[in-house]
Protein backbone atom coordinates (compact mmCIF):
# COMPACT_ATOMS: atom_id res chain seq x y z
CA UNK A 1 0.00 0.00 0.00
CA UNK A 2 0.78 3.64 -1.02
CA UNK A 3 0.45 6.21 1.05
CA UNK A 4 -0.23 9.74 -0.13
CA UNK A 5 1.47 12.47 1.03
CA UNK A 6 0.42 14.05 3.77
CA UNK A 7 -0.21 17.92 5.31
CA UNK A 8 2.66 18.18 7.97
CA UNK A 9 0.89 20.89 9.26
CA UNK A 10 -2.03 19.15 10.51
CA UNK A 11 -0.70 15.47 10.79
CA UNK A 12 0.75 14.51 14.05
CA UNK A 13 4.15 12.37 14.64
CA UNK A 14 3.71 9.19 13.30
CA UNK A 15 4.13 6.17 16.38
CA UNK A 16 7.12 4.08 15.44
CA UNK A 17 6.45 0.95 14.76
CA UNK A 18 8.51 -2.69 15.68
CA UNK A 19 7.57 -6.05 14.05
CA UNK A 20 9.14 -9.33 14.99
CA UNK A 21 8.01 -12.64 13.21
CA UNK A 22 8.47 -16.24 13.90
CA UNK A 23 7.80 -18.31 10.95
CA UNK A 24 8.15 -21.36 12.97
CA UNK A 25 4.51 -20.37 14.55
CA UNK A 26 3.09 -18.84 11.80
CA UNK A 27 4.12 -20.28 8.39
CA UNK A 28 1.52 -19.06 6.03
CA UNK A 29 2.98 -15.51 6.46
CA UNK A 30 4.78 -15.95 3.95
CA UNK A 31 2.52 -15.26 1.15
CA UNK A 32 1.48 -12.33 2.90
CA UNK A 33 4.77 -10.50 3.51
CA UNK A 34 3.76 -7.80 1.26
CA UNK A 35 0.58 -7.44 3.27
CA UNK A 36 2.21 -8.09 6.88
CA UNK A 37 4.26 -4.39 5.81
CA UNK A 38 1.72 -2.53 4.55
CA UNK A 39 -0.75 -3.10 7.52
CA UNK A 40 2.61 -2.44 9.72
CA UNK A 41 2.99 1.00 7.32
CA UNK A 42 -0.58 2.21 9.10
CA UNK A 43 0.25 1.91 12.14
CA UNK A 44 2.94 4.50 11.50
CA UNK A 45 6.49 4.47 10.83
CA UNK A 46 8.56 0.95 10.74
CA UNK A 47 11.92 1.55 12.59
CA UNK A 48 12.80 -2.16 13.44
CA UNK A 49 11.58 -5.55 11.46
CA UNK A 50 12.98 -8.77 12.46
CA UNK A 51 12.20 -12.33 11.27
CA UNK A 52 13.62 -15.36 12.50
CA UNK A 53 14.07 -18.47 11.21
CA UNK A 54 15.81 -22.18 10.69
CA UNK A 55 18.30 -22.73 7.37
CA UNK A 56 18.13 -26.66 8.53
CA UNK A 57 14.64 -26.55 6.86
CA UNK A 58 14.57 -24.92 2.93
CA UNK A 59 10.80 -23.92 3.35
CA UNK A 60 11.63 -21.46 6.06
CA UNK A 61 14.69 -20.52 3.77
CA UNK A 62 12.25 -19.73 1.16
CA UNK A 63 10.22 -17.65 3.70
CA UNK A 64 13.52 -15.54 4.81
CA UNK A 65 14.71 -14.79 1.28
CA UNK A 66 11.33 -13.22 0.81
CA UNK A 67 11.01 -11.22 3.99
CA UNK A 68 15.38 -10.24 3.35
CA UNK A 69 13.68 -8.68 -0.27
CA UNK A 70 11.74 -6.77 1.99
CA UNK A 71 14.30 -5.47 3.88
CA UNK A 72 13.73 -7.38 7.18
CA UNK A 73 16.76 -8.04 9.45
CA UNK A 74 16.61 -12.58 9.36
CA UNK A 75 17.87 -13.74 12.15
CA UNK A 76 18.68 -17.47 11.39
CA UNK A 77 18.19 -19.96 14.39
CA UNK A 78 19.88 -23.35 13.02
CA UNK A 79 18.56 -25.22 16.41
CA UNK A 80 16.45 -27.91 16.64
CA UNK A 81 16.00 -27.50 20.51
CA UNK A 82 12.77 -27.02 21.52
CA UNK A 83 11.86 -23.13 21.41
CA UNK A 84 14.95 -21.64 20.35
CA UNK A 85 14.14 -19.51 18.13
CA UNK A 86 11.14 -17.70 20.55
CA UNK A 87 13.78 -17.47 23.30
CA UNK A 88 16.05 -15.59 20.48
CA UNK A 89 12.65 -13.55 19.19
CA UNK A 90 12.18 -12.68 23.18
CA UNK A 91 15.49 -11.55 23.98
CA UNK A 92 15.73 -9.28 20.95
CA UNK A 93 12.16 -7.76 21.89
CA UNK A 94 13.21 -7.07 25.16
CA UNK A 95 16.12 -5.40 24.32
CA UNK A 96 14.53 -2.55 22.05
CA UNK A 97 13.27 -1.45 26.12
CA UNK A 98 16.68 -1.73 27.87
CA UNK A 99 17.02 1.26 30.03
CA UNK A 100 19.73 2.59 28.12
CA UNK A 101 18.16 3.16 24.74
CA UNK A 102 17.11 6.20 23.23
CA UNK A 103 14.01 5.57 21.48
CA UNK A 104 11.58 2.73 21.85
CA UNK A 105 8.68 1.73 19.72
CA UNK A 106 5.37 2.60 20.20
CA UNK A 107 3.71 -0.06 18.71
CA UNK A 108 4.72 -3.82 18.25
CA UNK A 109 3.64 -5.87 16.23
CA UNK A 110 4.50 -9.77 17.18
CA UNK A 111 3.89 -12.11 14.24
CA UNK A 112 3.18 -15.51 16.24
CA UNK A 113 0.64 -17.61 17.83
CA UNK A 114 2.35 -19.62 20.95
CA UNK A 115 1.14 -18.81 24.61
CA UNK A 116 4.95 -19.49 25.37
CA UNK A 117 5.04 -15.47 24.72
CA UNK A 118 2.47 -14.66 26.95
CA UNK A 119 5.12 -13.51 29.46
CA UNK A 120 7.05 -11.06 26.62
CA UNK A 121 3.61 -9.87 25.97
CA UNK A 122 2.77 -8.43 29.74
CA UNK A 123 5.89 -6.96 29.54
CA UNK A 124 5.73 -5.15 26.69
CA UNK A 125 2.19 -3.64 27.52
CA UNK A 126 4.00 -1.69 30.01
CA UNK A 127 5.96 -0.09 27.59
CA UNK A 128 3.84 -0.35 24.20
CA UNK A 129 0.67 -0.74 21.96
CA UNK A 130 0.97 -4.83 21.03
CA UNK A 131 -0.74 -5.77 18.23
CA UNK A 132 -0.85 -9.61 17.72
CA UNK A 133 -1.24 -11.32 14.09
CA UNK A 134 -1.94 -14.80 14.45
CA UNK A 135 -2.70 -18.19 11.83
CA UNK A 136 -5.74 -19.31 12.40
CA UNK A 137 -5.71 -22.99 13.90
CA UNK A 138 -2.40 -22.74 15.68
CA UNK A 139 -3.02 -19.80 17.66
CA UNK A 140 -3.92 -19.85 21.47
CA UNK A 141 -6.94 -18.26 22.20
CA UNK A 142 -5.25 -16.92 25.52
CA UNK A 143 -3.62 -14.46 23.59
CA UNK A 144 -6.66 -12.47 22.36
CA UNK A 145 -7.10 -12.02 26.12
CA UNK A 146 -3.86 -10.30 26.66
CA UNK A 147 -4.13 -7.95 24.00
CA UNK A 148 -7.66 -7.65 23.73
CA UNK A 149 -10.16 -8.24 20.16
CA UNK A 150 -9.29 -4.76 18.58
CA UNK A 151 -4.96 -5.67 19.07
CA UNK A 152 -6.06 -9.25 17.61
CA UNK A 153 -5.58 -10.44 13.53
CA UNK A 154 -5.50 -13.08 11.72
CA UNK A 155 -3.21 -13.26 8.64
CA UNK A 156 -6.09 -13.85 6.57
CA UNK A 157 -7.62 -10.50 7.78
CA UNK A 158 -4.91 -8.75 5.89
CA UNK A 159 -5.91 -8.22 2.91
CA UNK A 160 -9.24 -6.49 4.00
CA UNK A 161 -7.53 -4.46 6.74
CA UNK A 162 -4.96 -2.97 4.37
CA UNK A 163 -7.85 -3.05 1.60
CA UNK A 164 -9.60 -0.38 3.44
CA UNK A 165 -6.88 1.42 4.40
CA UNK A 166 -6.89 3.52 1.24
CA UNK A 167 -7.28 6.83 2.59
CA UNK A 168 -4.23 9.79 3.81
CA UNK A 169 -2.54 9.08 7.01
CA UNK A 170 -4.52 12.37 7.86
CA UNK A 171 -7.71 10.10 7.65
CA UNK A 172 -6.67 8.05 9.98
CA UNK A 173 -4.95 10.20 13.14
CA UNK A 174 -7.87 12.20 12.93
CA UNK A 175 -11.35 9.68 12.67
CA UNK A 176 -13.29 9.86 15.43
CA UNK A 177 -16.29 8.34 16.18
CA UNK A 178 -19.31 9.34 18.95
CA UNK A 179 -20.59 6.67 21.55
CA UNK A 180 -23.84 6.76 19.95
CA UNK A 181 -22.42 6.20 16.46
CA UNK A 182 -20.48 2.90 17.90
CA UNK A 183 -23.59 2.08 19.66
CA UNK A 184 -25.42 1.82 15.96
CA UNK A 185 -22.38 0.33 14.39
CA UNK A 186 -22.23 -2.68 16.97
CA UNK A 187 -26.50 -3.24 16.60
CA UNK A 188 -25.79 -3.47 12.73
CA UNK A 189 -23.25 -5.41 12.66
CA UNK A 190 -24.76 -8.03 15.75
CA UNK A 191 -27.62 -7.55 12.54
CA UNK A 192 -25.46 -8.30 9.96
CA UNK A 193 -23.57 -11.50 11.58
CA UNK A 194 -27.42 -12.91 12.50
CA UNK A 195 -28.31 -12.53 8.88
CA UNK A 196 -25.32 -14.26 7.59
CA UNK A 197 -25.59 -17.21 10.29
CA UNK A 198 -22.01 -15.77 12.11
CA UNK A 199 -21.19 -15.90 15.80
CA UNK A 200 -21.87 -12.71 17.19
CA UNK A 201 -19.19 -13.08 19.75
CA UNK A 202 -16.26 -9.98 20.58
CA UNK A 203 -13.97 -10.79 18.38
CA UNK A 204 -16.56 -11.36 15.61
CA UNK A 205 -18.22 -8.48 15.95
CA UNK A 206 -15.11 -5.87 16.39
CA UNK A 207 -13.56 -6.92 13.21
CA UNK A 208 -17.08 -6.67 11.10
CA UNK A 209 -18.00 -3.22 12.50
CA UNK A 210 -14.28 -2.19 11.34
CA UNK A 211 -14.81 -3.81 8.27
CA UNK A 212 -18.58 -2.02 7.69
CA UNK A 213 -17.67 1.70 9.45
CA UNK A 214 -14.62 3.13 7.94
CA UNK A 215 -15.04 5.48 10.77
CA UNK A 216 -14.73 2.91 13.30
CA UNK A 217 -11.03 1.94 13.82
CA UNK A 218 -11.49 -0.34 17.36
CA UNK A 219 -11.95 1.51 20.45
CA UNK A 220 -9.39 3.95 20.55
CA UNK A 221 -11.50 5.96 18.18
CA UNK A 222 -14.60 6.49 20.04
CA UNK A 223 -14.95 9.96 21.63
CA UNK A 224 -17.30 9.37 24.71
CA UNK A 225 -19.65 12.29 26.07
CA UNK A 226 -17.89 12.62 29.58
CA UNK A 227 -14.39 12.67 27.51
CA UNK A 228 -13.14 8.93 29.37
CA UNK A 229 -11.48 6.89 27.45
CA UNK A 230 -12.49 3.32 26.62
CA UNK A 231 -10.13 0.90 26.95
CA UNK A 232 -11.32 -2.39 25.50
CA UNK A 233 -13.80 -3.79 23.28
CA UNK A 234 -15.49 -5.16 26.52
CA UNK A 235 -15.80 -2.27 28.22
CA UNK A 236 -17.34 -0.94 25.50
CA UNK A 237 -19.61 -3.97 25.04
CA UNK A 238 -20.45 -3.47 29.15
CA UNK A 239 -21.64 -0.24 28.51
CA UNK A 240 -23.54 -0.52 26.30
CA UNK A 241 -25.33 -4.02 27.90
CA UNK A 242 -25.89 -2.24 31.26
CA UNK A 243 -27.99 0.91 28.91
CA UNK A 244 -29.99 -2.44 28.10
CA UNK A 245 -29.28 -1.18 24.26
CA UNK A 246 -28.34 -4.72 23.94
CA UNK A 247 -28.43 -8.32 25.49
CA UNK A 248 -25.11 -10.62 26.21
CA UNK A 249 -25.81 -14.08 26.38
CA UNK A 250 -22.86 -16.58 26.82
CA UNK A 251 -20.40 -13.69 25.17
CA UNK A 252 -22.30 -13.32 22.56
CA UNK A 253 -24.94 -10.02 21.73
CA UNK A 254 -28.41 -9.94 20.70
CA UNK A 255 -30.94 -7.28 20.03
CA UNK A 256 -34.10 -7.62 21.75
CA UNK A 257 -36.01 -6.75 18.76
CA UNK A 258 -34.67 -9.80 16.54
CA UNK A 259 -36.09 -12.15 18.74
CA UNK A 260 -33.07 -14.39 18.12
CA UNK A 261 -31.75 -14.76 21.69
CA UNK A 262 -31.22 -18.57 22.01
CA UNK A 263 -33.07 -20.39 24.67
Amino acid sequence: MTHLPLNTQTVQKKDSVAIFCDVQNVGSITKNADLLLDFAKIQGSIKWKNFYYNSQHKNQIDAKNKFESLGFKCVDVPDNSKNSADKQLIFDCTQLFAPNRSSDPNITILVLGDWDFAGLICMLKKFTKVIIVAQKGSASPKLIKLVGDENFYFIDDLPKLVEKKTQPQITNIHAQISYNEAVECLKKAIKKAIFQGKPTNYSYLSTLMRQLFPKYQGVASISTPNGKKIKTFKQFVDMVVKEGKVIRQNQELFLKELDKIPA
